[in-house]
Order: structure tokens, then sequence, then C-alpha cells
């Protein structure tokens, strides 16, 4: 598998994606902010009907991996992903 980047929109969009699909709601309905720490690394808080969720980077991989089998047609377990703060693009992931 080359090398491919997925945007921050997409990173947003695969954590409403597998929010939504452990709730059983639609991913239109789920708020997602990202954020980065250097002491916490990279997660992400959700809402959806009121209730927060928060994703830690390994959740944040898993809901990564989830898009990539969806959306990209790929083999999500053989895929590595590595997330990267962006001065120009914000959260990223870098799949190889």
């Amino acid at each position: 598998m080359e090398q491919q980047i997925i945007y921050e929109q997409d990173v947003v969009n695969a954590v409403c994606v597998l929010i939504a699909k452990e709730s059983r709601a639609m991913p239109d309905d789920v708020e997602v902010e990202l954020a980065y720490d250097d002491d916490t690394g990279f997660s992400a808080d959700a809402e959806l009907n009121g209730k927060m969720h928060h994703l830690d980077t390994s959740r944040l991989v898993e809901a990564l991996r989830l898009w990539i089998e969806q959306y990209l047609d790929q083999d999500p377990m053989a895929a590595g992903i590595q997330l990267k703060l962006d001065d120009a693009e914000g959260i990223i992931a870098i799949v190889r």
C-alpha cells in the first residue's frame, strides 16, 4: 500500500462513523472536536444526543481503520496509521 494522507475533515468523519455505528445513529448527528496535547497525545470529543464520548489515540486509530475499510475499500489491518499535527492541515493521518 502506498502512502496516503487522510486530512482532518476525514479524520472527523471517521470518528462520526465509529460513534454512529456504536450508537446505532446517523454519522451526521455526531459532532466532533479533535485535540492534541503534548502529554496525552491525540484525542477527540464526540457528542451524540447530548452524550459525550472521549476517544484517546487508540480509539482514533480504531475509527480510522473503520474509515479505511468502508470508504477506501482497503484492508484496515494491513495499514500502518500515524497521526500527525500539521501546521497547515491540522490533525491528519498518514496511512502506509
